[in-house]
């Protein structure tokens, strides 16, 4: 016997049964009585109206059921990752529009791309050309490509980093 019971016991209850209908006003004793008649729970499900409501139910049943519906929203939902498209200042043309492509099916998955334009070597000294890539790219893919920035370029050592989501987040 729970704290509940005890304190429910002599009281009234507003009792429901297993399909939505309202039996109305009964003593505790008689609500457990037909819990036991239809060989299901009797739960208190507004312990704070007057008088309580409860409900025959199997509570077993209703556990497993909450915990199948928890477990398929999971699976529903879409995380959010980040995907990386990495450019060069010499990157060639077609190489650009396969990395845009990439970068286009990332944001209609509804991930994040991090566009990165990396500098090698001598290429230090030509970080305008970099730019003017990295700005290409992403002035395509806001446009066309359906994101929007999230965070604009910015340069950490010898890289150039900007992040564009889709244009639905943010």
């Amino acid at each position: 016997m729970s704290p509940n019971d005890r304190r429910l016991r002599g009281r009234k209850v507003r009792l429901v049964t297993e399909n939505e209908e309202s039996v109305g006003i009964v003593t505790f004793s008689q609500a457990m009585q037909k819990a036991e008649e239809a060989g299901v729970d009797l739960v208190e499900v507004a312990p704070n109206a007057n008088p309580p409501v409860c409900r025959l139910m199997d509570y077993g049943k209703f556990q497993y059921e909450e915990k199948k519906k928890r477990r398929e929203n999971r699976k529903k939902q879409h995380k959010v990752k980040l995907k990386e498209v990495q450019l060069h200042p010499r990157t060639e043309e077609h190489d650009f529009q396969t990395k845009y492509n990439h970068a286009v099916e990332f944001l209609e998955k509804g991930d994040k791309v991090k566009v990165v334009m990396f500098f090698r070597g001598r290429e230090m000294a030509h970080v305008d050309q970099g730019r003017e890539q990295l700005d290409r790219m992403i002035k395509l893919l806001t446009e066309e490509g359906g994101g929007k920035i999230e965070s604009p370029p910015a340069r950490m050592g010898r890289r150039i980093v900007a992040t564009v989501v889709p244009a639905g987040n943010k």
